[in-house]
Parts: C-alpha cells; sequence; structure tokens
C-alpha cells in the first residue's frame, strides 16, 4: 500500500458566511495531497507536464461526515491500494486537528497523452514514482 499525509490550515476563503468550509473545497484538498505526494517523490506535475503526461478525473465519489472550519487544521491521507494499469485509484481521507473524519473518498484518474488526447495505460516512468511511495 502506498500513503502520504499532509496538513494546511483551512482559508477563511474557502468557508461559507457561517465559517464551515464549503464542500466543492474538499475535492481541491484530495488534489493538493495528491500532487504534494508525487511531487515529494519526484515527478510533480510541471515533470508530468513536460513528459506530455495528465491526469484526467473519471470520477470522484466524496462522503462529508463532519465539518472543518475556519481556523482548523485539515491534515489530508492519501492511499493507493493497488499499482495502476489503465486507472490509478486515491482513496483520500480529511480529518480535522482532533483526528474527526471529515470527508473520505475515492478519486479515479486516467492517463492521457496531452499531445495527442489520446487514453493511455499507466506509464512505466510514473509507475516507478509510484513504486518509490510503496511501503
Amino acid at each position: 500500500m502506498i500513503s502520504y499525509e499532509t496538513s494546511f490550515p483551512v482559508r477563511y476563503y474557502e468557508c461559507d458566511p457561517m465559517g464551515i468550509v464549503h464542500h466543492s473545497n474538499y475535492i481541491r484538498y484530495f488534489e493538493i495531497c495528491r500532487d504534494q505526494m508525487i511531487a515529494d517523490w519526484g515527478y510533480g506535475m510541471e515533470k508530468c507536464a513536460a513528459d506530455g503526461l495528465v491526469f484526467p478525473v473519471v470520477s470522484v465519489n466524496v462522503k462529508f461526515r463532519h465539518s472543518l472550519y475556519v481556523g482548523d487544521t485539515a491534515r489530508v491521507v492519501a492511499s493507493i491500494q493497488d499499482l495502476p494499469l489503465a486507472k490509478l485509484t486515491v482513496h483520500e481521507v480529511v480529518y480535522n486537528q482532533n483526528g474527526d473524519v471529515c470527508a473520505e473518498g475515492d478519486v479515479v484518474l486516467g492517463f492521457m497523452n496531452s499531445e495527442t488526447g489520446r487514453i493511455m495505460g499507466c506509464p512505466p516512468k510514473f509507475l516507478e514514482v509510484l513504486k518509490t511511495g510503496e511501503k
């Protein structure tokens, strides 16, 4: 299993007038964690783009459990159970500073060649990057 974790403060602009994080921001939190994960493993989005690789979102499934508020600290954990062939599924959980699960879900990503616009299998270079994070 591959796992990665990051934390950051909840910002005012991410919240509604009641100080509660708007539901759309949880998907952004998922993306922040995924992007930092592969960047920390040495193959960030800029390098992927330079290699002609983009990751279209195929689906997102989120369950909301507990609210995050302005001033809270969001902790996001991303995990990958299986190395991808054609699609990458990332399970992500957002916690508050007390360890309460605020949201959890699965994001399914495809692999696409940005030059041709064609869907492709998992590139060997990206697979090697994932294996560096495998435990």
